[in-house]
């Protein structure tokens, strides 16, 4: 018993580590934006009365996070002048899409969608376009900067500090409206995202070799083909590529029906917000804590399997709270339990997928990734909706347990080719 309390102490370990605090107050950043364009944006545009159709439209804006892989490559490689030098590659990103970003928030609070919608559609656009740039540099920043055994902490660590981020954001906009006009609310965002600069100017620039490109057919060579023909070397790389969309699709198909799944049974607003917000948030933090211990104990792709076949098995809660009803007790079971194991999924998944950037390249490459858990969490779990209209609800959640089981047998199938066959010549696959 000594001997096993003593193991999980030591990979519990890797939380010390001072670049772990770095890596939590950059994933803050990240977390920032993002409801500005989803959430949080439908909400103000419902409150200030918009109709249901032109809100709609507006998940739209939300597309440069599909597509970020597009324009990595310059993330990568491409110096920003008098910035580069003195910041390096990484900060230097981080600090003009912050800078962007501060701009962009302050205009989208203070256009008028009820009396000229482009203007905000265009602010919420730029909004996601430079989100997803910072994310870019962010993720690159984290995968250089820590070792492979750090991996797993460091992707819990960015999580927490990404769900506080969107905690923070989600209150402030739904509860100082009743005290202050829409445009100050905004103003306060902006405020909070400028706070964020000082992080990036503290944050200490990754040591990476960086190739010297002397033409511009050499340019698009290292900075667009390079990363992906890397990746291609990579042995069982289109598995990668499906498991980047599989692994978490029961989950992107609960997900999307859970919200309209309690509403049917009769939860209120308050109620739903009162256990996401309080016991939920417990779990996914708690869960993101612990997914990164299972990854520094177990190595990745036992945390994979474990946390995928937990969120998978978790999702059969809601088809008991199918049969309870309006139970408040079931409905903060369910969604504490919930978030936990998804959160274990999540840390266990960034991790892999991190370790299988190259430095230099880790931008385009994770981008890329990513880009593909987006595609699987929004177009492929569109016909959530009419799944759910086919089968009764405990039925419906069953089957998106069934649904995880694809993503399983893609763990599975890449842990036995990289024990069976390991590439040399390509990226140390991960343990």
């Amino acid at each position: 018993m000594n001997a096993t309390m003593r193991r999980w102490r030591d990979a519990a370990e890797v939380y010390r580590d001072r670049k772990q605090l770095t890596i939590l107050l950059q994933g803050f950043a990240s977390g920032m934006p993002l409801l500005l364009t989803l959430s949080s944006l439908s909400y103000w545009l419902s409150k200030v009365g918009v109709d249901l159709k032109t809100i709609g439209l507006f998940a739209l804006v939300g597309a440069p996070y599909t597509f970020k892989f597009v324009w990595a490559p310059l993330v990568d490689q491409l110096a920003i002048p008098v910035l580069d030098r003195l910041l390096g590659r990484r900060r230097s990103w981080m600090l003009v899409s912050q800078v962007a970003l501060v701009a962009c928030i302050t205009g989208l609070g203070w256009s008028d969608p009820t009396v000229d919608p482009w203007w905000t559609a265009l602010f919420a656009v730029l909004i996601a376009f430079f989100s997803a740039t910072q994310d870019i540099a962010i993720d690159a920043y984290r995968i250089e900067a820590l070792a492979e055994h750090e991996q797993g902490a460091g992707s819990a660590t960015t999580q927490l500090g990404y769900r506080v981020a969107l905690w923070t954001v989600d209150a402030l906009v739904l509860l100082l409206p009743a005290f202050m006009s829409w445009p100050a609310v905004f103003t306060i965002l902006a405020a909070l995202m400028a706070s964020t600069l000082v992080i990036t100017l503290m944050s200490p620039e990754p040591k990476v070799a960086r190739r010297p490109f002397t033409t511009a057919a050499d340019w698009a060579l290292g900075a667009v083909v390079a990363p992906f023909a890397e990746f291609i070397r990579y042995r069982g790389w289109l598995l990668v590529l499906l498991f980047a969309m599989f692994y978490k699709f029961g989950d992107a198909i609960g997900g999307t029906m859970t919200r309209p799944f309690l509403v049917a049974l009769g939860f209120s607003g308050p109620e739903i917000f009162g256990v996401t917000k309080s016991f939920g948030v417990a779990g996914t933090l708690l869960g993101g804590i612990v997914g990164g211990v299972v990854v520094a104990r177990y190595g990745l792709f036992k945390a994979l399997l474990i946390g995928g076949a937990l969120q998978a098995v978790t999702n059969l809660l809601f088809a008991w709270q199918a049969v309870a009803g309006h139970d408040v007790v079931v409905l903060t079971v369910a969604i504490t339990i919930d978030n936990f194991t998804g959160s274990m999924g999540a840390i266990a998944l960034v991790a892999y997928l991190s370790s299988l950037c190259t430095s230099g390249m880790a931008g385009t490459q994770y981008a890329l990734f990513t880009s593909l858990t987006a595609l699987g969490r929004t177009v492929m779990s569109s016909g959530s909706g009419y799944l759910a209209e086919s089968v009764s609800w405990p039925a419906f959640w069953a089957l998106t347990t069934l649904l995880a089981v694809p993503g399983l047998a893609l763990v599975a199938g890449l842990w036995w080719l990289h024990r069976a066959r390991p590439a040399p010549s390509s990226p140390s696959p991960p343990t």
